[in-house]
């Protein structure tokens, strides 16, 4: 676990492609209500509150009562783990592409 006790990886809440519209969703705004988040899927409200609560436990979701409605945003600080996760093989892809292309290269001379 990190250091602000995720209950679920950010890998795992993010497998899932409902939950990564539901995190583009929320990139395009300062908060939305359940209601509006809803209408973007074809699945009930409960559904998407099941997905929403994933993105929670991992740390990508904040939510907060307004009256009778909840108002979700993104926190996209645990995605720092993921960009780490991609650059580290970026990296290694990269570097084996540039030692290949020597290879052929060489082979040219």
């Amino acid at each position: 676990m990190s250091e602000n006790n995720q209950l679920r990886d950010v890998f795992d809440a993010i497998a899932d492609p409902t939950r990564r519209r539901l995190i583009s969703l929320l990139s395009e705004a300062s908060e939305v209500p359940l209601h509006e988040l809803t209408a973007q899927f074809q699945m009930g409200r409960t559904a998407v509150s099941k997905h929403l609560g994933i993105l929670k436990e991992a740390g990508l979701v904040v939510d907060r009562k307004a009256g009778r409605e909840t108002l979700f945003r993104l926190n996209a600080a645990p995605l720092q783990e993921i960009q780490d996760w991609v650059s580290f093989y970026s990296k290694f892809w990269r570097t084996n592409m540039m030692r290949l292309n020597q290879l052929f290269e060489e082979d040219e001379l």
